[in-house]
């Protein structure tokens, strides 16, 4: 496999632009260079739908968001595990912190029901191959889950949600932060964090272009385990 670039991960620059403070550098040389209590998770979340709580449609809607980054996250990890290009002291990270997506995952569309989106189709475009790249892009996706349940705490209607959702996030700063130390960033570099618009993450996951639409497109033979 070629050499990771940015150009490869993010063909408009709007990951880049996003994420640049992160790495100290510019947008031309970025890049270049525990389960979560699943059963009451979901009994938390099912609690308000279960009621016909108003602002349910509201609700339902941020969650599919959430989930296409969770389900975004919990391919990532799983394709990089089975994968096996993380390795030595680092060969479990794919694994536990995929174990940590799935779950979310499942909480989520156990909520959902019929109105959980479809499971989409994923390109990672070989940077689950590659321990650099997976480290990297762990990174910046970590800190946009993060970024995006802040971002969304404000407009959910339901308590219980709410609550399960500020779970989740604290679990994705952990991750971040995590992350990050290993990369050699600064987990925290500033007292205060604000959240991104969903347009914005929207746009940010579609530049990567890891999301396709169908089967046909999600690079069998390399890389070797996306689908």
């Amino acid at each position: 496999m070629s050499d990771f670039t940015l150009g490869e991960l993010d063909r408009e620059g709007a990951l880049q632009e996003s994420l640049a403070g992160v790495w100290g550098c510019t947008r031309a040389d970025f890049l270049g260079k525990a389960v979560v209590g699943g059963g009451a998770l979901l009994g938390a979340l099912a609690a308000p739908w279960e009621a016909g709580a108003a602002g349910a449609v509201t609700d339902s809607q941020i969650l599919n968001f959430a989930l296409t980054l969770e389900e975004l996250q919990a391919a990532f990890y799983t394709e990089s595990e089975r994968s096996g290009a993380v390795r030595g002291k680092l060969r479990l990270i794919p694994r536990k912190l995929g174990a940590v997506e799935r779950a979310h995952v499942a909480a989520i569309r156990g909520v959902l029901g019929r109105k959980a989106i479809k499971r989409p189709f994923f390109n990672f475009r070989g940077v689950t191959e590659s321990q650099d790249a997976f480290l990297r892009t762990a990174v910046a996706f970590e800190d946009l889950g993060v970024t995006a349940y802040k971002a969304q705490a404000s407009r959910i209607d339901s308590p219980a949600v709410l609550a399960a959702a500020v779970a989740i996030h604290s679990v994705e700063a952990r991750h971040a932060a995590w992350m990050r130390y290993l990369v050699g960033v600064t987990p925290a570099q500033r007292a205060f964090d604000l959240g991104k618009p969903e347009g914005e993450i929207r746009s940010i996951v579609a530049s990567t272009r890891f999301i396709v639409s169908s089967p046909n497109q999600t690079g069998r033979g390399s890389p070797r385990f996306t689908g």
